[in-house]
C-alpha cells in the first residue's frame, strides 16, 4: 500500500510538473515578448522577495506532517482533530505576521528593485503579489493532512487544473492587454479557486476534521511542536537566504532588473528540472515517515541506498541535460542574445547537482522530525552563503553568486547530515559516508565531462535538430556509463526489476 501510494503520487506529480514546465516556458517566452526584460526581472525579484514570507510559516508545515504520521497510522481521529485545530490557530497567526512582514518590506521596495524606466504602479503590483502569497497559506493545514495521508496526488490534480486555467488565461490576456497587473489578478483569482477545491477535497475525505467536539491538544505535545517550530525558524531563515538571495544580489550588484531577466530564463529551466526531480523524493517522504515508525535501522539504510542511487541517476541526467541542452533551448524560446557564458553555466550546474545530492537525507531528516538538534547549522550555512557569494562575485562576477551557494551547501552535506541524520538513523560510520561522498563527486565529474565531450562532437546547422540530439546525448551517455559502472549493484538491479515488471505487466494486459 505504501509503495502504491508513493507511485501514484509520483506519477500524478510528474504529469503536473511536466505540464508546469511546458506552460512555464510558453508563458515566460510570451511575457518577455509582450512586457519586456524589466517586467520579467521585476517578476523574478518579487518572487524572491516574497519568498521571505515563508519565514513566518516557521516550518509549521513540516511539524504538522511529522506529528500526523503516528496518529494516522494508528487511526487516532481524536488526536488528528486536536492537531488540526491547533494548526488552524497557528496558521491564522502566521497569516497576520506575513501581512506585517510584507508591509515592512514594501518600505524598501524601490531600493531593492532599483532604477527603472518602464515599471508603473510598482506598489500595486507588489501588493497583488503579496495577496497571492498570503492566500496560498490560508488552507495550508488542510493540505498537510492530505499529504500526511500519502494522498498528495489529489492536490496535484487540482494544481494541474489550476495551472492549465491560469496559464491559459495569462497567455490570452498578455496578448490582448500587455498588462502585468491583469497578469497578477488572474493568478490571484485562480489561487482562490484552487484553495476552494482543495478545501472541498479535504472536507470530503476527512469529514471528522470539521467536527466541533475537539479536545485540546496535550500540553506535552504542544511543547514538543513549539520546540520543533522554534528550531525550524532557523531552517526557514537559512532556506530563504540560500534560495532567494541569488536574485536579490544580482539585482543589487549588477545591472538591475535586466540582468535578473537574463538569469531568470536559466532559472526557469533550473527550477523546472529541480521541481520535477525533487518530486520523486517529496512523494516518498510520507512513506519514509511510515517506514521509520518500524524502527529498523538496517531496513532504513537499505531504503536509503536505493533512494540515494535513484537520486544520483536523476540528478546526474538533470546536470548533463543542462550542460548539453540548455543553450539551444534558450536560443529557441528566448533568443540567442540571452545566452550566458560557459563559466556561469558550469557554476549553475555545480550548484544544481550539489543541492540535489542533499535530497535523500533531507527526506529522512524531515520524516524523522530531526529539527531541533541541528537548529543552528542553517544559520552557519546562510552566513557562509552570503559571505562566499559576495567574495566570489567580486572575483568571478555573476558566476561567483552561484558558486557561493554551492559552497554553502557543503556545510549541510559534510557536517550536518552525516552527524545528525546519517549516523543516528542508520547507525553507520561517518567514514563510510565521506568515502561515498568523494566517490559520488568523482563519478559525477567523469559522467558530466564525458557527456559534454560527446555533445561537443555534434555539429548540425538546424537549432531544433541540435536541441533534440543534445537531449538524447544527455540521457543516453549517462545511462550507458551508469550501466557499465553500477550494473552489478543491488540498487541498479532493484530498479531494473521494477522497470521489467512494469513492461511485462503492460504486455500481459494487452494480450
Amino acid at each position: 500500500m505504501r509503495a502504491q501510494k508513493s507511485a501514484k503520487n509520483i506519477i500524478v506529480a510528474l504529469i503536473s510538473n511536466a505540464l508546469n514546465i511546458v506552460l512555464g516556458v510558453v508563458v515566460q517566452s510570451i511575457f518577455l515578448k509582450t512586457l519586456g526584460e524589466e517586467y520579467l526581472g521585476l517578476n523574478t525579484v518579487l518572487t524572491s522577495i516574497l519568498s521571505m514570507l515563508s519565514i513566518a510559516e516557521l516550518g509549521l508545515g513540516s511539524a504538522i506532517i511529522y506529528n500526523m504520521y503516528k496518529p494516522i497510522a494508528n487511526k487516532d481521529k481524536e488526536k488528528i482533530k486536536s492537531l488540526m485545530k491547533f494548526y488552524k490557530k497557528c496558521y491564522s497567526i502566521i497569516i497576520i505576521v506575513m501581512l506585517a512582514i510584507g508591509l515592512i518590506v514594501s518600505i524598501f521596495l524601490k531600493q531593492i528593485v532599483g532604477e527603472t524606466q518602464t515599471i508603473q504602479n510598482l506598489y500595486l503590483l507588489y501588493f497583488l503579489f503579496l495577496t497571492d502569497v498570503i492566500f496560498s497559506y490560508t488552507i495550508a493545514y488542510k493540505r498537510s493532512i492530505i499529504y500526511a495521508n500519502q494522498e498528495e496526488y489529489l492536490t496535484n490534480i487540482v494544481h494541474l487544473i489550476y495551472l492549465v486555467v491560469m496559464n491559459g488565461l495569462q497567455i490570452l490576456f498578455l496578448y490582448l492587454t500587455h498588462n502585468y497587473c491583469v497578469f497578477l489578478i488572474i493568478k490571484l483569482v485562480c489561487r482562490i479557486l484552487e484553495n476552494v477545491l482543495v478545501n472541498i477535497i479535504a472536507n470530503k475525505k476527512y469529514p471528522y476534521i470539521n467536527e466541533k467536539d475537539v479536545k485540546e491538544l496535550d500540553k506535552e505535545i504542544k511543547d514538543d511542536i513549539i520546540k520543533n517550530i522554534k528550531a525550524l525558524f532557523f531552517h526557514k531563515i537559512a532556506g530563504f537566504i540560500v534560495s532567494s538571495t541569488d536574485t536579490i544580489l544580482i539585482s543589487v550588484f549588477f545591472e538591475g532588473l535586466v540582468t535578473v531577466a537574463y538569469y531568470s530564463n536559466y532559472n526557469l529551466v533550473l527550477s523546472a528540472i529541480t521541481t520535477i526531480l525533487n518530486q520523486f523524493l517529496l512523494s516518498a517522504t510520507a512513506s519514509i515517515g511510515d517506514l521509520l515508525t518500524e524502527n529498523n535501522k538496517e531496513r532504513n539504510y537499505e531504503i536509503y541506498k536505493k533512494l540515494n542511487f535513484l537520486n544520483f541517476v536523476i540528478f546526474i541526467i538533470g546536470a548533463t541535460g543542462m550542460a548539453c541542452a540548455i543553450e539551444p533551448f534558450i536560443t529557441i524560446f528566448f533568443g540567442e542574445q540571452y545566452i550566458l557564458s560557459k563559466f556561469i553555466l558550469i557554476s549553475l550546474i555545480l550548484k544544481f547537482f550539489i543541492q540535489g545530492m542533499r535530497r535523500p537525507l533531507m527526506a529522512f531528516k524531515e520524516a524523522a522530525g530531526i529539527f531541533y538538534v541541528d537548529r543552528f547549522v542553517p544559520i552557519l550555512e546562510s552566513v557562509v552563503n552570503l559571505v562566499a557569494s559576495i567574495i566570489l562575485l567580486k572575483i568571478c562576477g555573476l558566476a561567483g553568486i552561484f558558486l557561493g551557494t554551492a559552497v554553502s551547501s557543503l556545510v549541510i552535506l559534510l557536517y550536518s547530515y552525516p552527524k545528525y541524520v546519517y549516523r543516528p538513523i542508520f547507525n553507520k560510520r561517518l567514514k563510510d559516508y565521506y568515502l561515498e561522498f568523494i566517490k559520488t563527486i568523482l563519478y559525477a565529474t567523469v559522467i558530466i565531462g564525458i557527456t559534454m565531450g560527446v555533445n561537443q562532437l555534434i555539429r548540425v546547422s538546424n537549432i531544433f535538430a541540435e536541441q533534440v540530439l543534445s537531449v538524447v546525448v544527455a540521457i543516453i551517455i549517462p545511462v550507458i556509463i551508469i550501466t557499465l559502472v553500477s550494473g552489478r549493484t543491488e540498487e541498479y538491479k532493484y530498479y531494473i526489476n521494477i522497470i521489467k515488471n512494469i513492461l511485462f505487466r503492460k504486455k500481459e494486459v494487452k494480450q
